[in-house]
């Protein structure tokens, strides 16, 4: 047997191997979301007396009109759209901006900039967030829309992707445009933006899932119901009576919050691997 035909046999044999863990890998990762899509569709009596339960006795959809129509419930969604809203584009903004520079350009402190940008990344929040809130109230902007949405709008994750992307773009390409007359604002909104969409796209994704499902900091500033995004909104009004939880409630807003992160990563998810894969060229 020739050395090509053992190595065919051998693929042969890894092939199905490969693809059966695979799978696998994904089932058990689906599992969770499987309970919780059941959970949704059970009465909170059922999943009280069977809460490891796979499948719904009998079927309902009371849990999400109760939902629906919970007060404020649209007030909260409303709320989480605009600060995901005011995150996403800043963070687009900001991050391509500073990515650019850091990538592009030569200047006095540069290696200190992109230091304190790697820095801020290992820095966890729980050890920045009363500093962060005391400045805010200071501000006065406690309990407002922007309170919560501005400290995530330029996060150093974002920056750092950018940056990255933004080295696997050519310099002659950059020089050539300068060449031919055209200032720094064009190039980078004609020329660099453009490429750098993959990179725009993972900073989308990333900003969004932070902000949309972001609880402490949300919880800590808004001190109303009005200024409730909508994971604070949900646990506030998922107590049914005597103080117990009403899972069928939470169940259901988990659906709920999930949906725009899944329609939003399967519209991006090709650009987001580029993005990905873009960070490491260099």
């Amino acid at each position: 047997m020739t050395t090509d035909r053992i190595a065919l046999r051998h693929r042969s044999v890894a092939r199905p191997l490969l693809y059966g863990a695979l799978v696998l890998c994904a089932l058990l990762t689906m599992l969770p979301f499987i309970w919780v899509i059941s959970g949704s569709l059970r009465s909170l009596d059922e999943i009280r007396s069977d809460p490891g339960a796979w499948l719904p006795h009998d079927v309902t959809f009371d849990n999400f009109v109760r939902l629906f129509r919970t007060e404020g419930f649209g007030q909260f969604m409303v709320n989480s759209v605009m600060v995901a809203t005011i995150v996403v584009v800043g963070n687009i903004v900001a991050a391509s901006a500073a990515g650019y520079a850091l990538a592009k350009f030569d200047f006095a402190g540069k290696r200190i900039a992109f230091g304190a940008v790697m820095a801020a990344m290992m820095v966890p929040f729980t050890t920045v967030f009363v500093t962060q809130f005391v400045i805010t109230v200071d501000m006065g902007l406690a309990d407002t829309l922007a309170g919560i949405a501005l400290p995530g709008v330029a996060m150093p994750m974002s920056v750092f992707i950018m940056r990255q992307y933004a080295m696997s773009i050519a310099d002659e390409l950059l020089e050539a445009a300068r060449i031919d007359g055209a200032g720094e604002f064009r190039i980078f909104f004609r020329i660099f933006l453009p490429l750098a969409g993959p990179a725009v796209a993972t900073i989308t994704i990333m900003s969004f899932l932070t902000s949309w499902n972001n609880f402490i900091w949300p919880l800590i500033v808004a001190q109303s119901m009005s200024s409730y995004t909508l994971p604070v909104g949900l646990a506030a009004t998922s107590q049914a009576a005597a103080h117990v939880t009403d899972y069928g409630l939470m169940l259901a807003g988990a659906i709920v919050v999930m949906l725009p992160v899944l329609v939003l990563f399967l519209c991006l998810q090709r650009y987001f691997v580029q993005g990905i894969a873009g960070t490491g060229m260099r």
